[in-house]
């Protein structure tokens, strides 16, 4: 195997103008995002699971609790995103790189980078419309109540949110193979959200789970989300943003390495 340097990942997109890299850009996210609107394997899962989960545990288990319903509502709409970030990257880069589909793109005269910025904004776009439906599900149904700043706010962490799981997503399918891809996005994705608290408050967890639940970007993820809708929670905002940003970037340089020696 043959190791593939940066830039031999597009050797044209080395001199690729400006004026057409914008495009090309666009039109890369815009068709990653149809191909995985047309998957229903990822499209569909990915964007009703989060609501049923919600409407089941957030509304109808929740006795009519107003502090359960928001706390419920930012929690889940973590849990929502979550699944486009290690779905799309984990099983689809796994299934693509296999495929012989990565070797295609890096010959491929496109800007560099095209690629994972295209699988991003498809992450955040389905991140998006998992949290509105979350939103009008928590509004007629479970009686949340927000401010109209605490709602755009919400929905800007939420989106942005997305990056981390990404970034884990994309590490994941760097390394392992198609078949074993969504077995073990399956057997990171649910425990985490467990042990961060998502489907119910650390509190009423054994306490060496409320113990190493910091360890976890959804833990902080949730409580950027719980202080975004004016909840109790925990820590300080800028440790939880120190914290998933330096996750994201690591796990990011970590998949480019060895994306980069792939043959």
């Amino acid at each position: 195997m043959n190791t593939i340097t940066a830039a031999t990942l597009n050797p044209i997109a080395t001199t690729y103008p400006v004026s057409r890299s914008l495009p090309a850009y666009a039109f890369e996210a815009k068709y990653e995002f149809l191909r995985v609107l047309r998957t229903p394997a990822f499209a569909i899962p990915s964007l009703m699971f989060p609501p049923l989960f919600y409407l089941l545990f957030g509304v109808l288990l929740n006795r009519n609790s107003a502090a359960a319903a928001h706390y419920l509502f930012a929690t889940y709409s973590v849990f929502g995103v979550m699944a486009p970030g290690l779905f799309g990257f984990g099983v689809g880069v796994a299934i693509e790189r296999e495929r012989g589909w990565l070797a295609l793109k890096r010959v491929a005269p496109m800007p560099p980078g095209a690629y994972l910025l295209a699988k991003m904004i498809m992450a955040m776009l389905f991140a998006l419309i998992i949290y509105v439906i979350l939103a009008a599900m928590a509004y007629t149904l479970g009686g949340v109540r927000l401010q109209l700043a605490q709602w755009l706010l919400l929905g800007l962490i939420t989106t942005f949110g997305v990056l981390p799981f990404c970034a884990l997503g994309l590490l994941i399918g760097s390394r392992v193979n198609a078949a074993a891809a969504p077995a073990i996005v399956n057997f990171i994705y649910l425990p985490m959200a467990f042990l961060s608290g998502l489907w119910m408050p650390l509190s009423m967890l054994p306490e060496f789970i409320r113990n190493i639940a910091v360890l976890w970007p959804p833990h902080h993820l949730a409580q950027l989300a719980l202080a975004a809708s004016g909840r109790e929670y925990m820590g300080g905002a800028f440790g939880h943003l120190v914290f998933l940003a330096a996750f994201t970037a690591i796990c990011f340089a970590i998949a480019r390495r060895w994306l980069a020696r792939a043959a």
